[in-house]
């Protein structure tokens, strides 16, 4: 039984799926989102509601957070009123994928005021979120996964512990998260030819999904989890695959290995790097975006 009183941060599209199954696993929670609406259902199913990243440290023991990127991520563990100021707080486990960059000044400003960092940042989507069946890689001292681990099973189906620096488990995430864009975008452009040669998208995803080419994006809800590559929030917001990249090349870089698909991964993606008026007018992919969205709402309408 849990007895714990466990704080989570960041309670969006997939922290909330997550902070809902720690709850619904029993554990006491206090939660944080600087968008009170995140926090409504998490309050109406008995959490407690924190104002910050450091008010969750003071009521907490374990600490996760789920963020959008390396920044917030930073802010929210180190700043003003941040977890590194909290007075209970023991264990921080940050989720993200912020890279080895981010996730190093981390564990030094946490250790430093006695709190111990795991790594683990998590993969499966927001269904699986909500359905408690993300995976995910954690990095730290084993004493902190063993601490953690728990918890993580509420949302997690699939536990991997890779080894004892924070840090490695953010590169096992870069790694995986290469191989799913490249996927997706290769997708894309299958059937976008599909398309345009008047092949029914539906019966060709279905061949695909019982022969060798079937993926992640072809299996699970195309086309929606493809176009998810190129979404935009806004002007200056990148996507997360475009995150995710970058993060990876610089970790190729720092280690010396030659690559020669990421780049080109990255390049389309900055191309076509959203679905809305800013996408390239000229390029393949973008193209056929309407058209995708189109199939979408048709499939939704079907089930």
């Amino acid at each position: 039984m849990a007895v714990d009183r466990v704080g989570f941060i960041g309670t969006g599209a997939m922290g909330g799926g997550m902070s809902m199954r720690l709850l619904e696993a029993g554990h006491r929670l206090v939660v944080c989102d600087k968008n009170p609406e995140a926090t409504k259902p998490l309050r109406a199913r008995g959490a407690a509601i924190a104002s910050s990243p450091r008010e969750v440290a003071d009521a907490a023991e374990i600490v996760f957070a789920c963020l959008p990127s390396p920044e917030t991520s930073e802010a929210v563990a180190l700043g003003e009123n941040g977890v590194v100021k909290g007075g209970a707080v023991r264990v921080y486990v940050e989720t993200s994928t912020i890279g080895t960059d981010v996730i190093a000044v981390l564990d030094e400003g946490l250790r430093d005021a006695g709190i111990g960092l795991l790594d683990a940042p998590i993969s499966g989507g927001a269904d699986g979120a909500r359905a408690g069946t993300l995976s995910t890689i954690a990095a730290g001292e084993r004493a902190l996964f063993d601490r953690a681990r728990p918890m993580l099973a509420a949302f997690a189906t699939h536990i991997f512990y890779v080894g004892d620096r924070a840090g490695q488990a953010q590169l096992a995430k870069l790694i995986n998260n290469l191989l799913s864009t490249a996927a997706k975008l290769v997708t894309f452009e299958g059937i976008a030819l599909g398309l345009a040669a008047g092949l029914d998208p539906d019966t060709l995803v279905d061949f695909i999904n019982v022969s060798t080419g079937r993926n992640m994006a072809t299996l699970e809800e195309f086309p929606n989890r493809v176009l998810r590559v190129f979404q935009s929030k806004g002007p200056d917001a990148k996507s997360i695959g475009v995150k995710d990249t970058e993060l990876f090349l610089r970790e190729a870089e720092r280690f010396g290995v030659p690559t020669s698909l990421a780049p080109k991964i990255l390049e389309v993606m900055i191309e076509t790097g959203s679905y809305d008026d800013r996408a390239s007018p000229g390029r393949l992919l973008s193209s056929y975006v309407q058209r995708l969205k189109e199939l979408e709402a048709r499939r939704t309408a079907k089930r």
